[in-house]
Order: structure tokens, then C-alpha cells, then sequence
């Protein structure tokens, strides 16, 4: 029973298992709970981010453990977290929520400076 509510979770009630980029749709899955918290405005949304984000991490270690998969496709909670938080600065309406979906695909997909494992400095410190 816990693995099932953590493969759920972690799939975002179906999104991860789409044929076709997994975390677009986990991107636009994430929109209704966005809608949801929108209503307490800006601080509502960032909670839920942050709760989400709290049990994504439980939510994928158990899939990654389960499948043995370092990072398995089907996993799209980290997209789900990651617009909600973009979504924090957006206005509240259909050309901020298109707006932020889409900058965050974009960036999500391009992984722009800094990367994890780089170092930041061009003397190779800190």
C-alpha cells in the first residue's frame, strides 16, 4: 500500500506513465492543484510547493529503489514541484500560467548554468 500512494504520487496520478514527454504532462497535470492554491495567493502556492516537494522526495526514492532506475522516466513530481515554484511569480491568469508553464519547459529542457557537478569558478573553486 505505501509503495502504490508513493507510485502515484511520484507518477502524478498518471501523467509520468504518457507515452510521449512525461514531464510536459506532469507540467500541465500540476495546473489544477496550481489553481487550487492560487486562491490563497503567493504564500498558498509556495506551502504547497514546498509540500509537494517534501513528498516528491519520498515519493521518487521509493520508485527508484523499487525499479532500480537511477532516475526513471516515469517520475514527473519534480515537475510538478518545479512550475508550482515558478508559478509563485506569475499573475494568477491564463497568460501567466502559459507563461510560466512554458519558460519552465524550456529552462527544465536546456538546464542552463549552473549545472550540478560544475564548478562556478574559473580557478575551479566555489
Amino acid at each position: 500500500m505505501r509503495y502504490r500512494l508513493a507510485y502515484l504520487l511520484a507518477i502524478w496520478f498518471g501523467c509520468g506513465r504518457f507515452p510521449k514527454m512525461p514531464g510536459t504532462a506532469g507540467t500541465i497535470g500540476a495546473i489544477p492543484l496550481y489553481l487550487i492554491l492560487a486562491r490563497g495567493g503567493p504564500l498558498a502556492i509556495a506551502v504547497g510547493a514546498a509540500v509537494v516537494i517534501l513528498v516528491g522526495v519520498w515519493a521518487a526514492t521509493e520508485v527508484v529503489r523499487k525499479t532500480g532506475l537511477k532516475d526513471p522516466q516515469i517520475v514527473c513530481i519534480d515537475e510538478v514541484a518545479g512550475v508550482l515554484v515558478t508559478l509563485i511569480a506569475v499573475p494568477a491568469h491564463w497568460r501567466g500560467i502559459v507563461a510560466g508553464v512554458v519558460l519552465f519547459r524550456i529552462f527544465d529542457q536546456l538546464k542552463p548554468w549552473p549545472r550540478a557537478g560544475r564548478k562556478t569558478c574559473a580557478k575551479g573553486g566555489a
